[in-house]
């Protein structure tokens, strides 16, 4: 769930041009011919679109690994390093918003494909995190510190990768759908379906699919998961890194619970959740009713990207949020209380391996909410073992990623 700064997104109208790629490690694409290959767009079946956005050199992804993540994350941590350039692609898709009666969308997404000569290859799918940007995404690699620690240490290694960028996020129109869990199972597993499309136009397939997410996007994976194994897809294995697996849980916790840790950015999680359920699920006044007065503009603006300055916003969630809120019985019951009740990411029979690694300091996302599929599946009668939780000592939010990406791959190659 962590965010970073304002930007604004424009969408950009796509041409029909056809353009071949071939993803042969042989070749090599200077930054010139990068920059001219970006400008076509290659359609592919089922109305799936892709561009060439860029390459990015071994040289570049070890950069990633040795100074930038540490620089994002406030630690160090030990990656492989990366072995092979990489080709970056925005794919653009074609989807339904299940809240809205299936309304037909477009979305948008990345693929990162190795250069190197294999063209049978594991498929990771990464979930984003929470950010304000609406280009702070992984089909806008560069603005995206969390996409390019996943495209060193997963698609630097040999590994094609993708990640949706949500509805309302990346080149999408929509407004945003902050954990609207039906609509962030559309987009993931769209995405997924898009990205094999464009998979087997670059001439290359995948040996079997990996799920993995921080934050939000931990929640993400785990309703991918679910919504996966319900359409019989199969996963080999699934990771997250301070995934808030019981949403109402989570912001309860924040409301009646506060820790002394607690993020001062948390004011962003009830501003975003509250204003996109009003929107997908059709139930005006939520954001209106959360709010005071002094400050419902303020939270609205922030939602839709307006021009405001955060400074005004409180951090102090009494002075944001109306004290009723704080009754935990008017709460529950209240219709924001309500969906946030259904916003979970657990209570189903898991039968992919599952992996939930959480920090014992995260700022965001507390031990118990990281623990609790583990916590489900195991009050199944003897237990069922599918789900752990796993402990990266005592990180914060962002080192507890940082720390979880390096023990996903160890994992993964090891399926």
């Amino acid at each position: 769930m962590e965010l970073s700064c304002t930007v604004h997104c424009v969408f950009l109208p796509i041409h029909r041009l056809v353009f071949a790629v071939t993803a042969v490690a042989s070749l090599s694409l200077s930054p010139h011919a990068v920059s001219r290959a970006a400008e076509v767009v290659t359609t592919a079946p089922s109305g799936v679109s892709y561009q060439l956005i860029g390459r990015w050199d071994v040289g570049r992804l070890n950069e990633i690994l040795s100074k930038d993540t540490p620089a994002f994350a406030g630690i160090t941590e030990a990656y492989t390093p990366a072995t092979n350039s990489v080709r970056l692609y925005r794919v653009t898709y074609p989807s339904v918003i299940p809240e809205r009666s299936n309304k037909p969308t477009i979305a948008t997404g990345l693929l990162a494909v190795p250069e190197i000569a294999a063209t049978a290859l594991p498929l990771v799918s990464y979930q984003h995190g929470t950010v304000y940007g609406r280009k702070e995404v992984p089909s806008f690699p560069e603005q995206s510190p969390e996409t390019q620690l996943m495209i060193a240490q997963f698609a630097g290694q040999g590994y094609l990768l993708i990640g949706a960028d949500y509805f309302g996020m990346g080149a999408s129109t929509e407004p945003e759908g902050y954990m609207v869990k039906a609509s962030h199972q559309q987009a993931t597993t769209d995405m997924l379906i898009a990205s094999r499309v464009v998979i087997a136009d670059l001439n290359v397939s995948d040996t079997g699919l990996f799920l993995a997410g921080w934050s939000q996007g931990g929640f993400v994976t785990m309703a991918m998961l679910e919504k996966l194994q319900r359409e019989g897809i199969a996963v080999k294995a699934t990771a997250t890194a301070s995934a808030p697996l019981d949403v109402f849980a989570a912001l309860n916790g924040f409301l009646n619970f506060p820790r002394e840790n607690d993020a001062k950015w948390i004011n962003s999680l009830f501003i975003l959740s509250s204003f996109s359920f009003e929107n997908y699920y059709g139930v005006p006044g939520i954001a209106r009713s959360l709010f005071t007065d002094e400050t419902y503009d303020l939270a609205r603006k922030a939602y839709l990207r307006e021009p405001f300055n955060p400074d005004e916003i409180p951090t102090d969630l009494k002075k944001l949020i109306r004290p009723e809120y704080f009754e935990t019985e008017f709460f529950a019951a209240s219709a924001y209380g309500q969906l946030l009740a259904e916003t979970e990411a657990y209570r189903w029979v898991i039968k992919t391996p599952v992996r939930n690694y959480f920090g014992e300091v995260d700022e965001a996302i507390t031990v118990g909410v990281a623990q609790m599929a583990q916590n489900y599946q195991a009050a199944m009668g003897a237990g069922n073992p599918m789900a752990q939780a796993i402990s990266t000592g005592k990180t914060d939010h962002r080192g507890t990623f940082a720390r979880a990406v390096a023990q996903w791959k160890l994992w993964f190659d090891g399926k």
